[in-house]
C-alpha cells in the first residue's frame, strides 16, 4: 500500500540571493523532489517597448543600456543595426571594428559574471572573487572609452559617440595577454573541481530537440550540442572577417546538454572571444566614427528585425517606423525571457537544492525578463 503525501508548494524568491534578482520561483515539491516550476516575473516592470514610442530614436539608446545590464554595448548594437536598417545608410569600417571588439569584451565581462556568481551559488566563494577582478579590467576600458562602467550610451546609429582612448589598443592587448592564465587558474579552481562537477553534471539536462522546441538560444542552446551561433550563421556587423570556434556541449563530465555543460561553453566562449578582439585590433582601421551619425533620425515609413548575438542568446530588434522622429513602435526579443520558460522542464524530478544550480546555468537578467 502506498502512501500519498500532500503536495507542498515553496516560493523561492523574489529576494532570495540565488534567483538573482526579483524572480519568483513557486515550487511544487512531493517532499524534496520537484513536481512543477512557475517562474513569476512581474517585479522590475522596466516598460521599454513603451517608453520607446515617447523617446525619438536617438533618446532610445540609454534605455537599450538598462535591459540586460550586464551586456549593455550588445544592446546598443543591435538597436543601432536596426536604425540603420530603417534608415539603409551604411557605418565606416572602423566603426563596425570597434563594435565588434566592444560587443566581444561585453561577452567576457558578462560571463565572468555568470561564472563568478554560479560558483558562488554553489558554494564557491574564491572563484567570485578572481572573476570580478578580471571584469574590473574590462570595465575600465569601457570607462576610459565612454566615461561609465555599466550604462554605456557609446554606440549609436550610425557610428560611435566617439572615438578610442589613446591607450585602449594598449590597454585591451595587456588585458589579454593576463587573462588568458587567469583562465586557466579558474579552471583549476573551479571547473574542474569536484564538488563543483557533482552539483552541475547530469543536472538540468536540456536535449536538443527540447530546447530548440523552446526557442532556447546562446549558450544555453549550444551546451546541449548544437552549433548554433548568429556571428557566423547570420553574420553581421565585420563578424564574417574572423576566425574563431563555436564551443557546444560534449558531455565531458557528465550528459550532453546538462548545467556543467552549459557553464563550461561560457568558459570557452571568453577564450574565443579573446581571439576575435585580437584580430579585430590587428586588422583596425583608420576613419572617422562620427562622420555617418545623422543629425535627424526620421526614417521612411516601415519596418525591420535585425538580432545579434548577445551573451545570453539573440537578441532581436522588432521596430515598425511611421515617417516620424519616434519608433511607432518596438519590440524585443529578449533571449533571458525566452530561456527562463525552459525552468519546469529542467527542474522536474530534481531535488529543491538543485534548483539554485539549474537557475545559475541558465544565466538570466532580470532587466531584460520584465523590460
Amino acid at each position: 500500500m502506498s502512501i500519498r503525501t500532500e503536495e507542498m508548494v515553496l516560493n523561492m524568491g523574489p529576494q532570495h540571493p540565488s534567483t538573482h534578482g526579483v524572480l519568483r520561483l513557486e515550487l511544487t515539491l512531493e517532499g524534496e523532489i520537484i513536481t512543477k516550476v512557475v517562474p513569476h516575473i512581474g517585479y522590475l516592470h522596466r516598460c521599454f517597448e513603451k517608453h520607446c514610442e515617447a523617446m525619438t530614436y536617438q533618446q532610445v539608446v540609454p534605455y537599450t543600456d538598462r535591459m540586460d545590464y550586464l551586456a549593455a554595448m550588445g544592446n546598443e548594437l543591435a538597436y543601432a543595426i536596426a536604425v540603420e536598417k530603417l534608415l539603409n545608410i551604411q557605418v565606416p569600417e572602423r566603426v563596425e571594428y570597434i563594435r565588434v571588439i566592444m560587443a566581444e569584451l561585453q561577452r567576457i565581462a558578462s560571463h565572468l559574471v555568470a561564472i563568478g556568481t554560479y560558483g558562488a551559488d554553489i558554494g564557491a566563494f574564491t572563484p567570485f572573487l578572481y572573476c570580478f577582478r578580471d571584469r574590473e579590467k574590462i570595465l575600465h576600458l569601457f570607462e576610459i572609452t565612454s566615461g561609465a562602467r555599466l550604462l554605456y550610451n557609446y554606440i549609436w546609429p550610425g557610428g560611435l559617440s566617439h572615438d578610442l582612448h589613446s591607450d585602449f589598443v594598449r590597454l585591451t592587448r595587456e588585458f589579454i595577454k593576463e587573462f588568458r592564465p587567469n583562465l586557466v587558474e579558474l579552471n583549476n579552481l573551479l571547473t574542474f573541481n569536484r564538488i563543483f562537477i557533482d552539483r552541475t553534471a547530469n543536472v538540468g539536462i536540456l536535449p536538443i530537440e527540447t530546447a530548440i522546441n523552446f526557442g532556447i538560444t546562446g549558450p544555453m542552446l549550444r551546451g546541449s550540442g548544437m552549433k548554433w551561433d548568429l556571428r557566423r550563421d547570420d553574420p553581421y556587423s565585420v563578424y564574417h572577417k574572423f576566425d574563431f570556434e563555436i564551443p557546444v556541449g560534449e558531455g565531458k563530465m557528465g550528459t550532453v546538454g546538462d548545467s556543467w555543460d552549459r557553464y563550461y561553453v561560457r568558459v570557452r566562449e571568453m577564450e574565443e572571444s579573446l581571439k576575435i578582439i585580437e584580430q579585430a585590433l590587428d586588422q583596425l582601421p583608420e576613419g572617422d566614427v562620427t562622420s555617418a551619425i545623422p543629425k535627424r533620425i526620421k526614417p521612411p515609413v516601415g519596418q525591420v528585425y535585425t538580432r545579434i548575438e548577445n551573451p545570453r542568446g539573440e537578441l532581436g530588434y522588432f521596430i515598425i517606423s511611421d515617417g516620424s522622429t519616434s519608433p511607432f513602435r518596438v519590440k524585443v526579443r529578449a533571449p533571458s525571457f525566452v530561456n527562463l520558460q525552459i525552468m519546469d522542464e529542467l527542474c522536474r524530478g530534481h531535488m529543491v537544492a538543485d534548483v539554485v544550480a539549474i537557475l545559475g546555468s541558465v544565466d538570466i537578467v532580470l532587466g531584460e525578463v520584465d523590460r
